[in-house]
C-alpha cells in the first residue's frame, strides 16, 4: 500500500482559535450561555423596577459575551506569524506546517496528539499539553473528498474522534 499524501494551505482567522478553544475550553464554550443567563435576569431585573441592579446585569451579561471574543482577537494580532499563510504536508506519519515566509515549521507527528474532533469550522488537534491546539481550517482542503481523507488518516492514526479535557501535571 502506497503511503498517503496531501497538500493543505490556508490563511489563518481569528475565529479558527476561537473555534478552537470554544470546542476544548469550557470558559469559552460557555461563556455565551452565562452571558445570556445573567444578561435575561438583569432585563427582569429592570422590568420588575429594580433599574440598578437590572442594568448592571445586563451589562455584565454583555462583558461576559464580549470577553472571550476580544480575547482571542487580541492574541491572533499580537502573534506576529498567526495571520501567515500555512502550507501543510500531510502523511502516515504527520502534518508538517510551516508559514509561506518560514518564520514557523512544525512536525506534528500523530503519536503525540492526545486526541482530535471536528467542528462545523474546523478540524482540532490538540497535544498533550493542554494549551497546545492546532486548528485546521475546513477552507485548507481543497474539497470534501480532501476532508474526508483527513478524517480517516487521523482515525487511523489517533484513534476515533473524541473531545479532550485539559490534565493536569501532578
Amino acid at each position: 500500500m502506497s503511503e498517503e499524501r496531501f497538500e493543505l494551505r490556508w490563511d489563518p482567522r481569528p475565529g479558527d482559535w476561537g473555534d478552537a478553544l470554544r470546542a476544548v475550553t469550557p470558559l469559552y464554550r460557555w461563556s455565551p450561555w452565562f452571558a445570556t443567563a445573567m444578561a435575561t435576569f438583569g432585563a427582569v431585573l429592570v422590568v420588575l423596577g429594580m433599574p440598578v441592579p437590572g442594568f448592571f446585569g445586563v451589562g455584565c451579561g454583555l462583558l461576559i459575551a464580549a470577553l472571550p471574543m476580544l480575547d482571542v482577537y487580541l492574541s491572533f494580532r499580537r502573534n506576529p506569524v498567526a495571520a501567515a499563510t500555512v502550507t501543510a504536508t500531510v502523511d502516515e506519519s504527520s502534518m508538517r506546517m510551516m508559514t509561506i515566509d518560514g518564520t514557523a515549521y512544525t512536525d506534528l507527528r500523530w503519536s503525540t496528539l492526545a486526541g482530535w474532533l471536528e467542528t462545523n469550522r474546523s478540524f482540532v488537534l490538540r497535544t498533550d499539553q493542554a494549551t497546545t491546539l492546532f486548528p485546521v481550517p475546513n477552507r485548507a482542503f481543497g474539497a470534501q473528498e480532501e476532508r474526508r481523507r483527513f478524517r480517516e488518516l487521523l482515525e487511523r492514526q489517533v484513534g476515533p474522534e473524541k473531545r479532550v479535557s485539559a490534565r493536569r501535571s501532578r
